[in-house]
């Protein structure tokens, strides 16, 4: 098991060691572009340092982590009734599918001038756009969950005598569950992105805002420090939610063909 683990952990790591080694090679050892355009993995990694020993990277860390657990938690506070109410009752499902239609297919950075608009520049503006790009991920695969359940479980339920309630929290949660944590990693990926671009215009702290900042100095081993944070604190996320999933649901496994 051990064995097995360590074995995982180096086919993951091999294909970034490759790549980082290719970057030094073309910056440190043979350079072929400007420091400015490309700087070596040793300039990003001296930026880091110093960006975290001044604390500036944990206070931009620290704001858009939490621009980003606010949306995702009105997300699922509102895509998750919602998407069981339109999966499991044709009449919400009428009712709401053709305005979800409209607006589901609109870039939530479209919205950014009504935003700073109505909420002003700052943290409000920010989570609302960042709520837009997740609330349909989790909404659209609560639908798909709603409408996986067995029938055959339902009439069975049904024919033992179970209620309305036991039949949800028996039935058609744990079928459900899997899905709303499937759309909430798609969540977790289109926030980033969507928080991102929403700093670059509507906030003056976070690392979307970072980005914009050294950018405009020309400071790139910068720049590259917030989009590696990004990506690292993108594929925490993403692991922490799939240890809590295989936690809740220890009998969902999949099949690998090798």
């Amino acid at each position: 098991m051990k064995g097995n683990r360590i074995g995982n952990f180096c086919w993951r790591l091999a294909l970034p060691a490759v790549l980082i080694a290719a970057w030094y090679y073309a910056t440190e050892i043979r350079p072929m572009l400007h420091p400015t355009l490309l700087p070596s993995p040793l300039a990003v990694l001296r930026m880091f340092w110093k960006l975290l020993w001044n604390g500036e990277l944990f206070v931009h860390i620290g704001a858009s982590l939490l621009r980003i657990f606010y949306a995702n938690l009105a997300a699922l506070a509102l895509g998750v009734p919602l998407g069981l109410a339109m999966g499991l009752f044709r009449p919400v499902e009428r009712l709401l599918d053709g305005l979800l239609s409209i607006f589901r297919p609109i870039p939530p950075l479209a919205w950014v001038p009504l935003s700073i608009l109505w909420l002003g520049i700052g943290t409000t503006s920010v989570v609302f756009i960042t709520f837009l790009a997740a609330f349909f991920a989790i909404v659209i695969n609560t639908i798909a969950g709603a409408r996986a359940v067995d029938r055959l479980h339902m009439r069975a339920a049904l024919s033992l005598g179970a209620s309305r309630r036991r039949i949800m929290t028996h039935v058609v949660l744990p079928t459900v569950a899997s899905y709303v944590f499937t759309g909430l990693r798609i969540a977790i990926g289109v926030s980033w992105m969507s928080i991102v671009a929403a700093e670059l215009i509507a906030a003056s702290s976070g690392l979307g805002y970072m980005i914009t900042y050294y950018r405009e100095a020309l400071r790139t081993d910068a720049i590259i420090v917030g989009m590696l944070t990004i990506g690292v604190i993108g594929l925490a996320m993403d692991l922490a939610t799939r240890r809590i999933e295989q936690w809740l649901m220890p009998w969902r496994t999949g099949y690998h063909l090798a």
